[in-house]
């Protein structure tokens, strides 16, 4: 996690002034690794601190503080820190009220108070770049970068880590520092699946903490090194790298970071599906993580051991603990890691046959995929909005510039009227000349203004990836639709599509693959609908179409063209074939259970629950709600919470349009044989 990975690998302060500061700094070197050893030196140590200058108290504090957080001995951790931040308060001291924040935020983390701590980070790291203490402001901009990280928001947390590299390097940091600042930017490229600029930092990493001769040191830039090698496809290297840190740690006696390795293990072993392996380091480490109170790694050693047991087929097992390490994520509000979670959950849970349970996960790490999609299309919107204010302000000074140079001629203009009352007639022609320029310039202005007034709107309105429609002009556009007086023929329609298996795309050639795949989809889907329909970049991988109007008995069609149109391409990206498949849910619109239309957001729902039974029940293929019998006898809610079930109860009337497989061409309207309505098998069923 981001702010207790960042005290973990904080850089040591600048030379020591004292034997007790040379004392101070072993100690917290070696709190890093043994904090147990730690407590004990800390503590003989502070009978000396009561002639000891202020910053070495601060900093004594400090390193108490932060040992006692991982004894887990939080409350007295948290105290600690307080103490230094009014230490610092009561000697106007911004450097020591920095250092006690920094300290706060580590512990508020270790208590799951993640956004007390996200707050917090940024506000240590505003008042330590004040300071002149450079390790203190590389401390600060390192927890930073990561706390950005941890939010999802990776160009702000590259912005800030690079920073912290270049403040590390010499003449005006130390090693220390560099190897921290280099570990944790090593781990965001690994989070952003830029292998090569990761590779290239772990090299560097190396190096430099192969100087420090630091058994601590070298184990967590191996632990980073099996990040990069089990995210980029080699298992030997990750192994390899695992089992050097184990080592390492083991003969240090730092058991906090055993646990942590042994975790990574069990990870290692459940990617080659040796699940009894998996299982027993992940009890290792649960042990391990009890003796140090680690809950953040407790919580993946659960979610690692769950895997494991599902894929055992002890199904149920898996599901608590699986479900107790989801929950300690969703403390931290941990949102991408979550997601993570989330989708392996889904995938476990349906190689198991538990189909309901992986719906139920596919669900949940979609609200988290909307929510952070969401916030990064209004971060581009906010980003744009501000490089336009940035403009229109510079436009004013130019204009209260030339305003000013008008008023100054004026007045040597009167000037000289006084002096030469032949010049008059030349300086009213000059004058005159000066209006139509700044006239015409405010013209100008003023039509480069509407230009970015409509460039505003666009953005505000389209998908800058796919040039599709957002979520936000169809929720307005939805919002601004009268009540639907439908024939019985002529409806609407509504279609949303999810791109299987995307994870793997992105996982197997990258991310600007993923966003090919998705540039192409978008492409498609003009070809296959109307130009009068309106087709939506929803969110992630997620497309969603509304038709105004077709004939009730095309529905299904639509659905089998969008199926066919997108399987029938295959995208050529730097040698290779992707074949793509889409998963559909669709039904028209309006909906009428019991005479009383739906509103359109309920519907969507509707729609979505059909798309992930869908995905449940093979992928590559479209199911469609058709609309509802004997609806005296449930309710649109009982409908909501679980459809599959209300389908075979015979309230739900179905439709399954098949796709084909990738590589084929769409079929002629004799071979229209992969629609099947599936309201009478339904029915059947539900009388068992």
């Amino acid at each position: 996690m981001a702010a207790a990975l960042a005290f973990a690998l904080a850089p040591a302060c600048v030379a020591a002034q004292t034997p007790l500061d040379e004392r101070i700094l072993e100690i917290r070197e070696q709190s890093r690794f043994m904090p147990d050893k730690a407590l004990e030196q800390l503590q003989k140590l502070q009978p000396e601190l009561t002639a000891a200058p202020s910053y070495t108290r601060a900093e004594f504090l400090s390193q108490l503080s932060a040992t006692r957080m991982r004894l887990g001995q939080n409350d007295v951790a948290l105290d600690t820190a307080e103490q230094v931040i009014a230490l610092g308060k009561s000697l106007h001291d911004t450097a020591i009220i920095a250092k006690g924040m920094l300290a706060k935020t580590y512990v508020l983390f270790a208590q799951a108070e993640v956004d007390a701590a996200h707050r917090l980070a940024f506000e240590a790291e505003k008042l330590a770049l004040t300071t002149q203490d450079y390790p203190l402001k590389i401390q600060a901009t390192v927890t930073a970068g990561q706390t950005h990280a941890e939010q999802g928001n990776f160009p702000a947390a590259l912005v800030k880590l690079q920073r912290a590299v270049d403040m590390a390097r010499p003449p005006a940091g130390d090693p220390v520092s560099l190897v921290a600042a280099l570990n944790a930017l090593a781990k965001l490229y690994v989070q952003m699946k830029e292998y090569e600029n990761a590779s290239e930092t772990l090299d560097e990493l190396l190096n430099e903490t192969e100087k420090l001769k630091s058994p601590g040191r070298m184990a967590i830039a191996k632990n980073t090194e099996y990040g990069l090698a089990i995210d980029s496809g080699q298992p030997k290297r990750a192994l390899r790298a695992l089992m050097q840190s184990l080592d390492l740690e083991r003969k240090m006696g730092a058991e906090r970071m055993v646990g942590i390795t042994l975790v990574n293990l069990a990870d290692n072993y459940l990617k080659d599906h040796d699940y009894p392996r998996a299982v027993q380091y992940a009890q290792e480490s649960l042990r391990s993580t009890e003796r140090t109170n680690d809950d953040s790694t407790a919580a993946t050693a659960r979610i690692n051991l769950g895997q494991a047991y599902i894929g055992m087929g002890r199904v149920a097992e898996g599901k608590k603990q699986y479900e107790l390490g989801l929950k300690r994520y969703e403390q931290e509000n941990n949102k991408p890691d979550l997601q993570m979670a989330l989708i392996e959950y889904g995938e476990v849970l349906e190689r198991a046959g538990d189909l309901a349970g992986a719906i139920s996960a596919y669900h949940r790490e979609r609200a988290i995929s909307n929510e952070l999609f969401e916030r990064r299309r209004q971060q581009a919107v906010l980003e744009l909005q501000e490089k336009y204010e940035a403009e229109k302000k510079q436009r004013q000074i130019e204009m209260l510039s030339h305003e000013n140079q008008v008023k100054g001629a004026e007045i040597d203009n009167r000037r000289l009227q006084q002096r030469v009352w032949w010049l008059l007639a030349l300086v009213f022609a000059l004058a005159a000349a000066v209006v139509g320029l700044l006239y015409r310039k405010v013209r100008h202005t003023n039509a480069q203004l509407e230009v970015k007034n409509l460039e505003l709107k666009a953005q505000s309105t389209l998908d800058p990836l796919t040039s599709l429609y957002n979520r936000r002009h169809f929720q307005e556009f939805m919002r601004s639709l009268g009540p639907q007086n439908r024939h019985d023929d002529i409806v609407g329609a509504l279609f949303l599509l999810d791109v299987d298996h995307f994870k793997h795309i992105n996982d197997n050639y990258g991310h600007a693959a993923g966003d090919a795949v998705l540039k192409m989809i978008a492409e498609n889907l003009r070809i296959a609908l109307r130009e009068t329909d309106m087709i939506v970049r929803w969110g992630g991988e997620e497309f969603l179409a509304f038709l105004p109007a077709i004939p009730r008995n095309g529905v299904d069609e639509i659905a089998r063209r969008i199926l066919t149109t997108i399987s029938s391409q295959s995208l050529r990206y730097q040698e290779h074939d992707i074949s793509v498949n889409v998963s559909v849910g669709f039904s028209p619109f309006p909906l009428v259970p019991g005479g009383e239309p739906l509103p359109w957001e309920r519907a969507v729902n509707l729609v979505d629950m059909a798309l992930y039974l869908a995905k449940a029940h093979g992928r590559n293929r479209a199911y469609g709600v058709r609309g509802f019998e004997n609806f005296h006898l449930t309710s649109m809610e009982a409908i909501e919470q679980d459809l599959e079930r209300a389908w075979r109860s015979g309230f739900v009337d179905l439709s399954v349009v098949l796709g084909g497989d990738p590589g084929t061409h769409p079929t002629t309207p004799t071979e229209h044989t992969n629609v099947v309505s599936i309201k009478h098998a339904a029915q059947t069923k539900g009388g068992h």
